[in-house]
């Protein structure tokens, strides 16, 4: 296998003769970010889909494949839900774009209804999370967020083994018990010698909508603890604001707002690419 037009140019754990990385030479991919959390609820799609706002907004072309295939709800973040994917007559599938010019797969698009149940197994699953990398024409992006399922899986496990992933970004939130299942996560990462970047805490304090004083929820020595004992980055704290929860209605907040969620993640963004 050759490592031309592999993202990562030959500088992974993988040997070059044993990859199982497919590529589709149509596809021209510049970084591969995947977006991991070891448990759900930490709003992991939600800040794949802020991110990926955030770098559209630069000017940068993104992507998102949402593979959590028995729970995608990338579509409906973005407010593309009624989107269909198609194929071309090379079997190839075209992806949803939405009013940013951002890329979507997801296997939502390929359903009757969104609320239709996946029942697969897991061999299933990660063989559809590799066509969405293999059979997908993302043509030219600067960046690819994979925004995975919660914990360590069939899924991650695809990813890390058969995608040319440069980096792994954890999303958290500041609570004792999602740090300990987070730290699975990474140990996973550093098994499979695939680069864990740092962390976005998500939910994590509350700012008083009068005098702007910060409310904290949590006990940040055992916060500055779990970083402590992983040696990762934290790129960007987030609050709770009424449009990170709502993201799908984005495009109904005034700018001001919009702004002021932009600010929480300019730099984050632009630290991630650096530090791939």
């Amino acid at each position: 296998m050759s490592c031309e037009g592999c993202p990562s140019k030959g500088n992974c754990s993988k040997d070059k003769n044993s990859c199982g990385i497919t590529q589709n030479p149509k596809n021209k991919i510049k970084h591969i970010i995947a977006v991991m959390s070891g448990k759900g609820g930490v709003g992991k799609s939600t800040i794949t889909v802020l991110m990926a706002k955030q770098m559209a907004r630069k000017g940068l072309k993104v992507g998102i494949m949402d593979a959590d295939i028995t729970g995608p709800s990338i579509p409906r973040l973005l407010n593309i839900e009624n989107g269909q994917a198609y194929a071309t007559a090379q079997n190839e599938v075209i992806p949803v774009e939405s009013k940013e010019g951002i890329k979507v797969m997801s296997l939502n698009f390929m359903l009757p209804n969104e609320s239709d149940p996946v029942i697969w197994r897991g061999p299933v699953i990660a063989g559809v999370v590799k066509q969405f990398y293999t059979d997908v024409l993302w043509q030219e992006l600067d960046v690819l967020l994979i925004d995975m399922p919660p914990g360590t899986g069939d899924v991650p496990l695809t990813i890390m083994q058969s995608l040319p992933v440069q980096g792994i970004l954890m999303i958290s939130t500041p609570q004792p018990m999602v740090s300990m299942i987070v730290s699975k996560a990474v140990h996973m990462c550093e098994q499979m010698k695939v680069k864990v970047l740092g962390v976005i805490e998500n939910m994590a304090y509350l700012e008083c909508p009068n005098c702007h004083e910060r409310i904290e929820f949590y006990d940040n020595d055992q916060l500055n603890e779990f970083f402590n004992e992983t040696n990762l980055k934290c790129y960007a704290t987030l609050p709770m604001v009424d449009l990170i929860r709502d993201i799908n209605k984005y495009e109904s907040y005034q700018d001001n707002q919009k702004e002021i969620v932009n600010q929480y993640l300019d730099q984050a963004c632009q630290d991630i690419l650096n530090d791939l």
